[in-house]
């Protein structure tokens, strides 16, 4: 992929080529805004990005099953396209990032309570405002570490290995 896009259609993929990309960070924000919303609002933006997950997922298995048969291992590839692409996107779309935007969140919200002077609105806005500025920091690190540990572990155990990078992101972000 260039930087203005996928080189070609067949490289083109929705979910990490266009904006749907987004719903996965949904999670993260709501982490964000957790210290200013119901808990409800936040358990909502856990289901937008397990459902970007799942729907990332279920495309990769379609997508792969629908190529042309080349070994008589196709249908075991899709299931490990599925398999692989769940894995993938549960880690680095939804349970890294939502815990480490809700550990910085915390530990803000904690270091701010302590100037007891900061009025509380100002104190819940800044706790926001922190976690929303980490989630571009931390992206990336997370994408290349959970591809490590992937390449390492789950794919070599069974010898799968995408061809398209997984860390595909709308202008790389």
């Amino acid at each position: 992929m260039n930087s203005k896009g996928p080189s070609s259609e067949d490289d083109y993929d929705i979910f990490k080529d266009s904006l749907i990309r987004y719903l996965g960070y949904a999670n993260e924000v709501g982490e964000a805004f957790r210290v200013l919303v119901p808990v409800s609002v936040v358990r909502a933006s856990y289901g937008v990005a397990s459902g970007y997950v799942l729907s990332d997922a279920i495309h990769k298995y379609f997508k792969t099953s629908q190529q042309p048969i080349v070994n008589p291992k196709q249908g075991r590839s899709a299931g490990l396209a599925f398999t692989d692409t769940l894995v993938w996107q549960a880690l680095a779309s939804v349970i890294i990032p939502g815990f480490t935007i809700n550990r910085v969140c915390w530990v803000t919200n904690k270091l701010l309570q302590s100037a007891r002077t900061l009025p509380p609105m100002v104190r819940k806005w800044s706790t926001t405002v922190v976690g929303i500025g980490c989630i571009p920091l931390i992206v990336h690190p997370i994408d290349r570490s959970v591809d490590y540990l992937m390449d390492n572990s789950l794919r070599t155990w069974y010898n799968y290995h995408p061809r398209k990078s997984t860390t595909t992101k709308v202008d790389e972000i």
